[in-house]
This record gives C-alpha cells, sequence and structure tokens, in this order.
C-alpha cells in the first residue's frame, strides 16, 4: 500500500503501522518507509528505520507512541540519517548489525529474540545487499505473521547488490533463509507490502538465475575476461541513466560470483 496523504501514518498489519518519509527517488522510490510495532494496548513502540533527517517526520513518529527502541535494517543513510537525532527526540536506544549506526544501545545479535512493545521481534542476519542487513520477524503478527525485509526485499522492483560490501553469494543465502519463514506479509523499506514471503523470494531467486543466465551469455560474446561496463552495456543497455551506477554494481556481483564459481580470479 502507497499511503494517498504521504504524512499519514498507515496501519499495514496487525502489529505494525508505518510512514512513508519524504525522500523519493530512483533508488528510494516512493520513500523509506519508518515502521511503527506495538501490540494492540501496548504503552510503547519500536520504530524501524527512521530514515532521512526530517523533522516533520521525526515528530510525527515519535507521536505515534512512547518509543522504547529503534531498530535499524542496514546502513544506508536512507534509512539511518535521522537515528541519532530521533534518539535524542525520544530518549530510545538505536541498535543496528553495524556497531557505527548503534546510538545508546548494543548491536544486533543474529537469532535474538526481542520483546518490545508488546512484540516478540526476531532477528535474522541477511546479507547480501549490504553486509549487515538484517530483517525482523515478527511471527505473532497475524495468522502467518509478517517480515520488516529493509532493502533485501523490495515492494517494487529488485534489490540492488552493494558490491563489494554486499555479495551475490550471500544474497542467495539470505533468500534461502527467508523462503524457509514461508508465506509471511513482506513489509518492505522501500514499496508496499506484499503477501507470500516465499512466493517473493522465488520470484527473486528466479530473477537472479535469469540475470546470471543473460551475464554468462555476455561474456561468452565479450569474453570472459570483460569488464563490468562492458557487460552492463549489453545485459543492461535500457536501464534510466539515473540507475545506471546501481546496474553496474549488480553486473559486479553477479561477476565475483561466477568467477569465484569458476575458479577464476
Amino acid at each position: 500500500m502507497i499511503p494517498d496523504d504521504p504524512r499519514a501514518m498507515v496501519r499495514s498489519t496487525e502489529l505494525t503501522r508505518f510512514r512513508l518519509a519524504p525522500n523519493p527517488g530512483p533508488m528510494s522510490l516512493h520513500g523509506t518507509n519508518s515502521y511503527v510495532i506495538a501490540a494492540p494496548g501496548a504503552a510503547g513502540t519500536v520504530v524501524v528505520d527512521p530514515g532521512p533527517l526530517d523533522e516533520p517526520h521525526l515528530q510525527e513518529l515519535a507521536q505515534a507512541g512512547a518509543v522504547e527502541l529503534i531498530l535499524i535494517t542496514h546502513r544506508h543513510a536512507d534509512h539511518t540519517a535521522a537515528a541519532a537525532r530521533f534518539a535524542e527526540l525520544t530518549g530510545a536506544p538505536v541498535r543496528a548489525m553495524d556497531p557505527g549506526h548503534c546510538h545508546g544501545g548494543s548491536p544486533l545479535v543474529d537469532g535474538e529474540v526481542i520483546h518490545a512493545a508488546g512484540a516478540e521481534i526476531r532477528v535474522l542476519a541477511t546479507p547480501g545487499h549490504t553486509s549487515d542487513s538484517v530483517c525482523f520477524h515478527l511471527p505473532q503478527d497475524g495468522a502467518r505473521g509478517s517480515v520488516l525485509t529493509g532493502d533485501t526485499i523490495l515492494g517494487l522492483g529488485t534489490t540492488v547488490l552493494d558490491y563489494p560490501d554486499g555479495t551475490l553469494g550471500d544474497y542467495l543465502a539470505s533468500l534461502d533463509r527467508l523462503e524457509r519463514l514461508g508465506p509471511a506479509t513482506v513489509l518492505p523499506a522501500h514499496g508496499p507490502m506484499l503477501p507470500a514471503l516465499d512466493t517473493i523470494v522465488r520470484a527473486y531467486r528466479n530473477h537472479r538465475e535469469d540475470r546470471l543466465g543473460q551475464i554468462r551469455s555476455a561474456l561468452e560474446d565479450l569474453g570472459s575476461g570483460a569488464e563490468v561496463a562492458e557487460v552492463a552495456d549489453a545485459v543492461y543497455a535500457a536501464v534510466d541513466p539515473a540507475v545506471r551506477p546501481a546496474a553496474e554494481l549488480s553486473v559486479a556481483a553477479q561477476l565475483h560470483y561466477l568467477r569465484l564459481d569458476s575458479g577464476t580470479p
């Protein structure tokens, strides 16, 4: 769901609401979804990805309930730029996988279970988009649970691998891990919520396999030592120039994966 009023706080699931940050762009799509987690009747809230440093946006998030904890899905600025200010505003600690993005809180640990705002929040390390990417599983959010996927799974399009920090091998392993959660509701950091995480994961994996096939074909034509820009010209010829750098990152990640698999440096 993309809200008609971008200033609105929108109910997404039984345990979550979100507010769309005012930062649309080629990479952020409509903007960053900042989520508020709280069980019915809970006195406090947990905010995930406070987003860009926009004071009205932060004030609205703070007014959704007494913030006990702030969680970060990964290091990119459209998720973290406001974290320190939001911690100052609310007095709540910020926790992330990367210690450099923690403010008054300890780094997240893969597999830990957080109990806050009346909710159970399970931390899943899902590297690939970035090395510090995590997802937050809410197993009690409705009949099938929900997963806040950050940029690991998007509501629209596909995920960029921020190579060399993010790698395709890690990303495919993360998709396998997410698929095992079954048909949970997908709550992405960009774009609309989606049903059935396992189905979406399979579509993502098929897309990656198709791209790898295209890159293999390009290498057959260009030679195994082809450079990233050459392969991007062949595989992403029609891409919008605004996202060409992202396309080249994805090509670099896929070339690294294929060359590792073949034993070629």
